[in-house]
């Protein structure tokens, strides 16, 4: 197989429906109705979502050793850092972002906050949601415009 037969199309690298779109493609995953989801199956998702877009962010921004760039990660990617930042943007939301966010806000885990607020752990599992939700729904770059400038 010579190097043409590898290359892939633009637009099979960058569909519409963003990464998870692509994903359900490749693994011939159905459509869903998001609407019927659990608020926690969106913040299950939506933690490493949040985690990679802070990745990546903090390992573009410098060629650093690991434990740096950990040390930077950890400073976003905590639930008192998470509940700051949707506190910024909440009213920027639309009605149905305000509606998944407060969904998830207001979900009963089955783990409890570990070091640190109740209110904060609350928040911050909806923030997740609200991430997991925009990547599932194929709105990332809504997502990085309201972390843009934040984080």
């Amino acid at each position: 197989m010579d190097r043409e037969e590898l290359t892939l199309p633009r637009e099979a690298l960058m569909p519409q429906e963003g990464l998870a779109g692509r994903i359900r493609e490749t693994f011939r995953l159905p459509e869903k109705n998001y609407d019927a989801y659990s608020p926690l199956t969106f913040a299950f998702v939506g933690d490493v979502v949040f985690e990679l877009i802070v990745r990546t962010k903090v390992a573009e921004e410098a060629n650093r050793s690991v434990k740096q760039l950990n040390k930077e990660k950890v400073g976003v990617v905590n639930a008192a850092a998470q509940a700051r930042l949707i506190e910024e943007f909440f009213p920027f939301l639309n009605e149905k972002e305000k509606e998944i966010y407060k969904r998830g806000r207001n979900a009963r885990t089955a783990s409890p906050a570990k070091n640190q607020s109740l209110s904060d752990y609350h928040k911050a599992t909806g923030f997740e949601a609200l991430c997991g939700y925009l990547y599932l729904t194929g709105a990332m770059e809504r997502l990085l415009f309201l972390l843009a400038g934040r984080i």
